[in-house]
């Protein structure tokens, strides 16, 4: 159990690590490409790295927006879920049992998707 939570522990300093790394890369991306055309073709200022970043993250709030599928009906599990949905149509019964035990054998009963809660049924006045 101890070296479970070791493990996440290294996972989760990896990605602020590598988030870290992205960040300053982008940084110094956008700054070296600012710096190498603008004052160039422009007369314009040379930049910072912090005014760099500063500037990816106003064009990004301005024109593409850091979450564009945030909502539930457009998410990529939702996506994966319907193709593999599809897929599954068109297996025979002996096919979909196959890859549902094969499923079970691998990952248990987590993979199975949450069935919507079902109205209550209204009982018919004895």
């Amino acid at each position: 159990m101890r070296h479970n939570k070791r493990f996440i522990g290294l996972k989760i300093a990896g990605f602020v690590v590598l988030g870290a790394a992205c960040v300053t890369a982008l940084g110094f991306g956008v700054m070296l490409l600012w710096n190498w055309l603008v004052p160039e073709l422009f007369h314009g200022p040379v930049i910072t790295f912090w005014q760099a970043l500063g500037l990816f993250i106003l064009s990004k709030l301005l024109f593409g927006g850091f979450m564009k599928d945030h909502d539930k009906k457009n998410s990529w599990k939702r996506r994966k879920w319907d193709r593999m949905q599809a897929k599954m149509e068109h297996m025979s019964p002996e096919e979909k049992e196959k890859l549902k035990s094969h499923f079970d054998r691998c990952w248990g009963r987590k993979w199975q998707r949450e069935e919507e809660p079902k109205p209550p049924v209204e009982r018919q006045p004895e």
